[in-house]
């Protein structure tokens, strides 16, 4: 197995992070097709490689599948449950990393308007 591609142990997912994932959905119509631990995989490689939702490995399924499931899991707050209990238990981590803007490199036409601040000012007052 990959430890890229899936970078938890289906033992450690079915022990730790399964039971939140069930505990916390509401399963209306038929069961899913994808399991919870194929989307959890592909959510963490999404987060962890940065590319978007349609180019996520085919091992994973159809990514508008993954990505619906994370969304619904977002606006309940599943995700920080899950990482709130992996964090307590010893098994994650949490490592924040906040960016200032003001060290990154913006491209020419994303600096703002022409004239800067004072342009801005006097046209609001106009």
């Amino acid at each position: 197995m990959d430890t890229r591609l899936y970078p938890v142990t289906p033992a450690i997912f079915q022990q730790h992070i399964e039971p939140l994932i069930v505990g916390q959905y509401i399963w209306k119509g038929r069961p899913p097709k994808v399991s919870h631990y194929l989307v959890f995989c592909a959510i963490l490689y999404v987060l962890r490689t940065g590319i978007p939702w349609r180019d996520l490995p085919p091992c994973y399924g159809y990514w508008h599948t993954i990505y619906l499931r994370f969304k619904r899991g977002s606006e309940r707050g599943l995700w920080w449950r899950i990482l709130i209990a992996l964090q307590q238990k010893g098994i994650a981590q949490l490592n924040i990393v906040l960016a200032d803007s003001t060290t990154w490199k913006v491209h020419r036409h994303g600096g703002g308007s022409k004239g800067g601040i004072a342009r801005a000012a006097k046209t609001a007052r106009a």
